[in-house]
């Protein structure tokens, strides 16, 4: 058995990751409020990037607490494809959970298939991203972490769709963020739990990818991708703005604000 490490640089990788998470997921949760004051294509628009954001947040999330898992006697690589097909099911899927929610006319029932169907795409992304790794050994996994940290992944999902549909007020909105990264970081890490590696000692080079070559400059860019998404979503009015700026220029009139003229 080779003895597997899941924060070799210490608490930089899971508070790091925590960070992302949580980032994601107010992103998700304020483009889904926008969504749902929204119209037409407006809130088709603000669902794909509620979607876009949630999936690269726990995506990233994922990845960059991968980059603390060590197992002693063989290096790690990744399968390419493989990581990038984990990114692309993060989004599908989440995409289709907020979209249930979003255009679902009977919340109730609308809640319940967003959240079973975002939170097995964020474990279909976990164990799908674990497929990825190439090691000098085999992978398996205790059953009973594997459904735990579904279960999870599951019930986060839920809440966070709920947090959506219920909370509308800023604070309360960073405060279910900050619950979801926790719950998305800890579907994470109980599925680190449920793996075991039974190495193999070889000389033979792994194919794939390094995390340096690829996941970290990927991490980084997707990080970068959240940070400006943030900055349009605040600089973006809100429904209440919008009215209002058009209340206003409806009260002043088209002539409003010109000299007159002498």
């Amino acid at each position: 058995m080779g003895h597997l490490d899941h924060a070799a640089y210490g608490w930089l990788t899971p508070v790091l990751s925590y960070v992302m998470a949580s980032i994601g997921a107010a992103l998700g949760l304020r483009c889904t409020v926008r969504a749902l004051a929204a119209t037409g294509a407006t809130r088709r628009n603000w669902l794909l990037t509620a979607a876009s954001a949630i999936g690269t947040g726990i995506w990233t999330m994922h990845f960059v607490a991968v980059l603390g898992f060590h197992v002693t006697g063989t290096e790690i690589h990744y399968d390419v494809p493989l990581t990038l097909l984990s990114l692309f099911v993060a989004m599908l899927v989440v995409g289709a959970g907020v979209f249930a929610v979003g255009y679902g006319r009977n919340r109730g029932r609308a809640l319940v298939l967003g959240g079973l169907t975002t939170g097995l795409g964020v474990a279909s992304m976990h164990y799908l991203g674990m497929a990825a790794l190439r090691l000098h050994g085999r992978i398996s996994y205790d059953p009973l972490a594997v459904g735990l940290s579904i279960a999870i992944a599951v019930v986060a999902a839920t809440a966070a769709l709920w947090a959506a549909l219920n909370i509308k007020a800023p604070v309360a909105v960073a405060a279910a963020s900050l619950v979801m990264g926790l719950a998305v970081s800890s579907m994470h890490y109980t599925g680190m739990l449920a793996v075991t590696v039974r190495v193999t000692p070889s000389d033979q080079a792994l194919p794939g990818a390094t995390a340096m070559q690829f996941i970290f400059p990927l991490a980084v860019g997707l990080g970068s991708y959240l940070f400006l998404t943030a900055a349009f979503v605040a600089l973006s009015p809100t429904a209440d703005e919008r009215a209002a700026t058009a209340s206003a220029a409806t009260v002043r009139g088209p002539g409003a604000g010109t000299a007159p003229a002498h």
